[in-house]
C-alpha cells in the first residue's frame, strides 16, 4: 500500500533566534496611501480652522495690522451684540424651513421621476438647470425679478390687478425671508432629488413584487419598504443640506446684503458684516458658526441613529 509523502513543514526559527523583521513600508500599513489625503485635509480644513481660532484672540486694526492679544474680549463683544439673538433665531428658522421643504419636495420629485411617463428624460434634464447655474447668478436673477421699479413680478401683478402698486419685496423682512427661502429651496432641489432618486433605483423590484403577493397596500409598501430602504440616501441629503443651508451666503448677500441692518442676516452673513468694523470679532463669530455647524450635524446623526440598521 503506497503512501503519499507528507509536505515538508516550514522550519521554525530556533528558540531564542531573532524574529524576521517585516519591511518598513509594510509596517506602515495603509499610511503611505492615505497620507496625501490627510495632508490635503490638514492644509485645506485644519489650518484655516486654526487661523480662524487664533485670529479671534487678536486685536487687529481695520488695515489688517495685529495690535496684540485681545484675550476673550472679542467673544465678550460678540455676545454683547444686540442683533446676535435675532440672527441666531433666524438662522435656525432659515435652516429648518429650507431643509425640511427641500427634502419633502425632493422626495416627491424623486418618486415622480422614478415612474415611467412621457417626457421623463426631458424633465430630468430640466431639473439640472438650477444646479448648472451658479447660486450667485440665480440669486441676482431673482433679485432683478423682484425689483420694485422694473421687476417682472411687480409689472405682472400690477397688470393683473393683484396689487395696487409696486411692492418692495426685498425691502422688508416679512417678504424678503420667504423669497430668499424660495430661492434656497430652488437651488437645493436638483442635488437632493437626484440623491433620493439614486436611492430609489437601488431598491430591488423583487421586494415590491413580494409585497404585492402578500397583499400590502401602496401606502404600506411605501412606508414599510421604500422609506426604510431609502434611509441612507435620505440621511446623506439631510446632512449635506444642513451644512449648505446653514452656511448659505450668496443668496442672502446678493438679494438683501442681510439688511435692513441685520434683519435678514444669518450667522454667516452677520460674520461678514462684522468684518467691516472688527476683524477679531468677525473671527469670533466664525468660530461660533463653525461650532454650531458641528454640533448641529452631530445632534442630527445621533437622533437619526445613522449607523444603526433598521429593525
Amino acid at each position: 500500500m503506497s503512501h503519499t509523502p507528507a509536505a515538508p513543514r516550514a522550519a521554525r526559527p530556533a528558540r531564542g533566534a531573532p524574529a524576521r523583521r517585516r519591511p518598513k513600508l509594510e509596517r506602515l500599513g495603509p499610511l503611505p496611501w492615505i497620507a496625501p489625503a490627510v495632508l490635503l485635509i490638514a492644509l485645506v480644513v485644519l489650518w484655516p480652522v486654526y487661523e480662524m481660532v487664533h485670529t479671534s484672540f487678536l486685536r487687529i486694526s481695520s488695515s489688517g495690522f495685529v495690535r496684540g492679544s485681545a484675550g476673550l474680549d472679542k467673544y465678550r463683544k460678540l455676545f454683547g451684540e444686540p442683533d446676535l439673538g435675532h440672527v441666531l433665531i433666524w438662522t435656525v428658522v432659515w435652516t429648518l424651513v429650507v431643509v425640511a421643504t427641500t427634502m419633502l419636495l425632493s422626495l416627491a420629485l424623486a418618486q415622480l421621476f422614478d415612474q415611467q411617463f412621457p417626457g421623463r428624460r426631458l424633465t430630468r434634464w430640466a431639473l439640472i438647470a438650477p444646479w448648472a447655474a451658479s447660486v450667485l447668478m440665480t440669486a441676482i436673477g431673482f433679485k432683478w425679478m423682484l425689483n420694485q421699479t422694473a421687476g417682472v413680478l411687480n409689472t405682472a401683478m400690477t397688470d393683473l390687478g393683484l396689487i395696487n402698486g409696486p411692492k418692495d419685496w426685498l425691502g422688508t423682512p416679512a417678504t424678503a425671508w420667504p423669497w430668499m427661502m424660495f430661492v434656497a429651496v430652488f437651488v437645493s432641489l436638483p442635488f437632493t432629488t437626484y440623491t433620493l432618486l439614486a436611492g430609489l433605483q437601488t431598491v430591488p423590484g423583487e421586494v415590491y413584487e413580494a409585497a404585492r403577493v402578500d397583499g400590502a397596500s401602496t401606502w404600506q409598501t411605501y412606508r414599510k419598504i421604500t422609506l426604510p430602504l431609502l434611509r441612507p440616501a435620505f440621511l446623506v441629503g439631510v446632512v449635506i443640506n444642513l451644512i449648505n443651508v446653514f452656511n448659505s451666503f450668496p443668496i442672502i448677500w446678493a438679494m438683501t446684503h442681510g439688511g435692513p441692518a441685520s434683519a435678514t442676516s444669518t450667522t454667516t452673513v452677520f460674520m461678514y458684516q462684522l468684518k467691516d468694523t472688527d476683524i477679531g470679532e468677525s473671527a469670533a463669530m466664525s468660530v461660533v458658526n463653525f461650532a454650531l455647524v458641528v454640533v448641529m450635524v452631530l445632534v442630527f446623526l445621533k437622533v437619526s441613529r445613522w449607523n444603526e440598521e433598521e429593525g
